[in-house]
Order: structure tokens, then C-alpha cells, then sequence
């Protein structure tokens, strides 16, 4: 069995009593970068191998995964943080598992991007989660042109490097929209701002962020004629 496990974003305690009997349960646990993982593991008194799986050694890894599965073992896949298979590797050795008949489950857990929908109090009716924007100015200016008429809110990854530049793309792109940005979710030093590209630009230009941020964006709303 394939168990995909979801981890704390950040507090330890925010982990599920399942998911610690699932992960002294199994043979092994694969994971993003094992010294992150050992953090946890060590915290709860799990003594089980961990595996590296991360996106620059997937494919290799994965085959070898998919192998194990096959003799009977079982495998917990967790991620740094959060939910396996949103924004990470994860997602490779889930297709793989159903690509082989190989059977799976879901132990549920914190997602960081839903954390930070609730808290921006914009609506959650309709929302749409685009991961993390491309990283090159050029093509995040199309996919932001391409997101202008969406009446949807926009969720968005980014990292601290670029949160200034993809800001101003926002600012230059859908104007001054209401943002809601969240740092360090569940943290000692989180941080939940709230107000327009302008004003979160200079904010982040005298307070450098440190750590993934989570962009909220609210649509315009249209005026009716």
C-alpha cells in the first residue's frame, strides 16, 4: 500500500493521530529531504527508514518505489509540509502507483494554500489554486493576462526571491486588487497581510520575507450597467 500522508506546515503538533500510527506502521517513508523529515519522525518516536524522493531524482527513485510496492511493501509518502502531490514531486509517484494497479490511500492533513483562503476572508465559494507562477517575468505577465477575467480567487505559491517581482507584475497586469498574503502559516513569526500590490511592495522592499509565501488574490468585482 501506497500511503499518502499529510504533515505538519510548520506547528509539529498538527499532525493527525493516524498519521503517526500509519508512519511506525510502514516499511518505509519516502520524503522530499529526510533531515526535514527526521525532525518530525524524531518527535514522535518513528524508527523507520527514510528515502529521498524529490523532484531532480523522481524519476530514478520512482521506479525503484514502484518496485517495493510490488514485493508487498509499504510506503508512507510525505512531503516538507503539508499535502503530498500539491506543488511537489508527490504527484510522479501517485500516477505511477495507479499506472501499475497498485493500491493507495490518503491520510489527511494541513494544506497551506486552504489555511490561507480562509484566513484572507475573501470568497471560498469559487477559488482557483495555480500553484506557483512561472518564474520568468514574461510568461507570468501572459498567465496573469490569461487569469484578468477570472471571477474566481486566485491562490498563488511563491517563493521570498521573487514575491517583489511577481507583486509588481500583479500591480502592472489586474491593477490595484485587494491581496492577502501569508507567511510562515502555523509559525512562531507568522504573518497575514492584507492590502494592495502597491502598498505590499513596500512593505516587502523594508521588511526582506524569509520562508514560502501563499498570495491571495480577490477579483474586482464587475460594476453592472
Amino acid at each position: 500500500m501506497l500511503y499518502i500522508v499529510a504533515t505538519p506546515i510548520g506547528n509539529l503538533k498538527d499532525i493527525t493521530l493516524r498519521a503517526i500510527e500509519v508512519l511506525k506502521s510502514v516499511d518505509l517513508i519516502a520524503c522530499e529531504d529526510t533531515r526535514h523529515t527526521k525532525i518530525l519522525t524524531s518527535h514522535y518516536g518513528i524508527n523507520k527508514p527514510l528515502v529521498s524522493y524529490y523532484e531532480y531524482n523522481k524519476i530514478r527513485r520512482g521506479e525503484y518505489l514502484i518496485r517495493l510496492l510490488k514485493e508487498g511493501k509499504d510506503i508512507a509518502l510525505v512531503s516538507d509540509a503539508g499535502t503530498p502531490g500539491i506543488s511537489d514531486p508527490g504527484a510522479h509517484i501517485i500516477k505511477l502507483a495507479i499506472e501499475n494497479n497498485l493500491p493507495l490511500t490518503f491520510i489527511p492533513g494541513p494544506t497551506a494554500f486552504i489555511g490561507a483562503l480562509v484566513l484572507s476572508g475573501f470568497p471560498t465559494n469559487k477559488f482557483i489554486f495555480e500553484g506557483f507562477l512561472p518564474t520568468k517575468s514574461g510568461a507570468r505577465k501572459r498567465r496573469l493576462r490569461q487569469l484578468s477575467t477570472e471571477k474566481r480567487t486566485l491562490i498563488f505559491y511563491e517563493s521570498p526571491r521573487r514575491i517583489l517581482k511577481t507583486l509588481q507584475d500583479i500591480q502592472e497586469i489586474l491593477g490595484e486588487v485587494d491581496l492577502c498574503i501569508v507567511r510562515e502559516l502555523t509559525k512562531k513569526f507568522e504573518e497575514i497581510i492584507r492590502n494592495k500590490p502597491s502598498a505590499l511592495i513596500v512593505h516587502f522592499q523594508n521588511n526582506p520575507p524569509r520562508g514560502e509565501l501563499i498570495i491571495v488574490l480577490k477579483q474586482k468585482e464587475k460594476i453592472q450597467p
